[in-house]
């Protein structure tokens, strides 16, 4: 016998309608399975031997899809975006709803992307200790010496807190009077606008950039801008080919993994009962959102007004700060600002909202965690650091809000992360005892905080945190890239 699936998940899988949806198909008649109408959408069915009709249409069905993807510029890294087309609705044929991209490349950066729903090839593919090679061509404002590429070998200071790992950067071609060059590097990270901040710290600027190739797959120079293709076997072969092998202790179940520590592996569903859970709490920033690119930004801009840089150790030393810390963190460091705790949390607010109301998208698999959470009849609440105009702005933009039970800031208690105020206020709020709640971070205060309130602490895989992944392990009890791994 194949894998089992209920045939309500099956349709919605292949895009045939929401689950909703989907069983009203099924009460009219319009379900056949081997010849048999089907009317219970918990009925479980072999995905590799049932033949499946829809209004007379066979509707297959494909676990894992691997798409690689010639992308444009002016298309988002995203699953999806209200202002953007994204690299997802650039595939015309696929059969999945929950492919997602692997990494993100920059709304102007062109190149190869991989497009998948194998969040485990997903992991092995970012995770910062596989050290997964990616390689970019770019042109370059300024001519590119052998001193650059010295110091791209020997790491640069980015503003981290260490510097890059050792890149290759070749020379293709310089213009001395138009001052201008064309090279190819090779960087084994993958931290926010990595290479344009690699070129910056040398004094130069990326005016185009493309990705050529991520570990073994290489971009089909065939493919014209926009154009996607599903994966050969053996590319797909030699891309898995690198991936660790898991801890054979271990039960292994492709679509149920999380990961414990860096080396094992463990299927959520031995681990965490969800009968006995009575709530999940989240962060926002980083957490039910990707966001926290965007404060980078507004830091950059807001002390560059004052001719100041940000400085390299500050998201470190305001992780987990309620808004008001923050604001008062900024007076005492930053003598130079004219305004009052007050006025820079409006100033900020004003800055931040129309990203929030129109920017931020989710993380992967969110919206079907939440799902599964609500038919659980587990109450869901949010502890967020982030000041409450912000985080309603990005919940209605989303469609959040009807899912929350509690949405809490640290303002509103006395200590911010890493004390466990915030988790203990919304344990309250939501009638949970503090033993039966799961916390979901993504920063290391914030899984001090959970474990400190007595909760089960889950790491979010975060891009802007991954320099602190080996923290965020030990810290956690679960590891988390796709929300769906959850499930």
């Amino acid at each position: 016998m194949g894998k089992m699936l209920r045939l309500d998940k099956y349709l919605a899988d292949m895009q045939v309608g929401s689950r909703t949806e989907v069983k009203q198909m099924m009460k009219k008649g319009q379900v056949v399975v081997d010849g048999v109408k089907v009317l219970k959408p918990e009925q479980k069915i072999d995905i590799e031997k049932a033949e499946v009709l829809v209004n007379g249409q066979r509707v297959g069905y494909a676990e894992y899809e691997y798409w690689m993807l010639h992308k444009p510029a002016g298309v988002v890294s995203a699953t999806e975006d209200r202002h953007d087309k994204t690299v997802v609705e650039l595939l015309k044929d696929s059969m999945r709803k929950d492919l997602f991209p692997v990494g993100r490349l920059d709304k102007d950066t062109e190149g190869l992307l991989l497009i998948t729903n194998d969040g485990e090839l997903a992991h092995e593919l970012l995770s910062p200790k596989k050290h997964v090679d990616k390689t970019y061509f770019a042109h370059i404002d300024g001519v590119v010496t052998a001193e650059d590429v010295t110091a791209f070998k020997e790491g640069l200071d980015i503003g981290e807190e260490k510097l890059t790992m050792p890149a290759e950067l070749v020379i293709l071609k310089t213009d001395k009077a138009k001052n201008r060059s064309e090279i190819e590097v090779t960087i084994r990270e993958g931290k926010f606008h990595q290479v344009k901040r690699m070129f910056e710290a040398v004094g130069k600027t990326v005016i185009y950039l493309k990705r050529l190739s991520m570990g073994s797959l290489v971009l089909d120079e065939t493919l014209a801008l926009g154009e996607a293709r599903p994966l050969t076997e053996e590319e797909l072969a030699d891309l898995k080919a690198g991936k660790a092998k898991p801890d054979k202790n271990c039960t292994k179940k492709k679509e149920n993994f999380i990961a414990e520590d860096p080396d094992k592996q463990a299927s959520v569903k031995q681990v965490i009962d969800y009968d006995t859970m009575e709530a999940a709490i989240f962060d926002l920033d980083g957490t039910l959102i990707d966001s926290m690119w965007m404060w980078y930004r507004i830091d950059e801009e807001f002390l560059g007004q004052f001719g100041c840089p940000v400085p390299a150790d500050l998201q470190k030393s305001i992780e987990g700060m309620s808004f008001t810390e923050t604001a008062e963190y900024f007076k005492r460091r930053f003598t130079f600002l004219p305004y009052s705790v007050e006025q820079l949390k409006t100033i900020w607010n004003q800055m931040a909202y129309d990203k929030y109301a129109h920017e931020v998208t989710t993380k992967p698999g969110l919206m079907e965690y939440l799902e599964f959470l609500k038919k659980k009849g587990i109450k869901t609440g949010i502890a967020t650091s982030n000041s409450r105009e912000l985080a309603k702005a990005a919940l209605h933009n989303l469609g959040l809000m009807p899912y929350f039970d509690s949405i809490r800031t640290s303002c509103e208690v006395e200590h911010g992360k890493p004390a466990p105020d915030i988790y203990l206020l919304v344990a309250k709020d939501l009638g949970a005892k503090e033993g039966n709640c799961l916390v979901f971070e993504d920063v290391p205060a914030g899984l001090m905080a959970g474990n400190s309130a007595g909760m089960t602490t889950c790491a979010v895989a975060d891009a802007f945190s991954s320099h602190m992944e080996k923290e965020k392990r030990e810290l956690s009890k679960f590891w988390v890239n796709d929300y769906r791994e959850m499930m």
